[in-house]
């Protein structure tokens, strides 16, 4: 899962909380995680390290494809259950550029 997470991506996303206090149409999703085959979103615009087996929990937007996004935290074992349990992967997407989650843009 090391691919969808790299190291230019590591030492730009800021840690956890440390958005907190901006409003959440100013938020810049660093990047995007989604569903090749479905319509599942993840804008993410913070993370860290969760323990030292390589897993980084990340905090930011989350539309499962149902229309009603939501803040929320997932982590790249998340990710990797989907292999697991659906046989789905999630990819990241390699033209986004660091800005708003588009939802919330479009909400303002």
């Amino acid at each position: 899962m090391q691919h969808l997470l790299t190291d230019s991506i590591k030492s730009i996303l800021p840690r956890l909380y440390a958005t907190q206090d901006i409003p959440a149409e100013e938020k810049v999703a660093v990047c995007k995680f989604f569903d090749p085959f479905g319509s599942a979103t993840w804008y993410v615009v913070e993370g860290q390290p969760a323990g030292d087996d390589g897993n980084w929990c990340f905090f930011g937007w989350c539309d499962l494809g149902l229309g009603m996004g939501e803040w929320g935290y997932v982590t790249l074992a998340d990710f990797e259950s989907l292999r697991r349990t659906s046989r789905r992967f999630i990819e990241r997407d390699l033209y986004w550029v660091p800005g708003p989650v588009p939802e919330l843009a479009q909400a303002s």
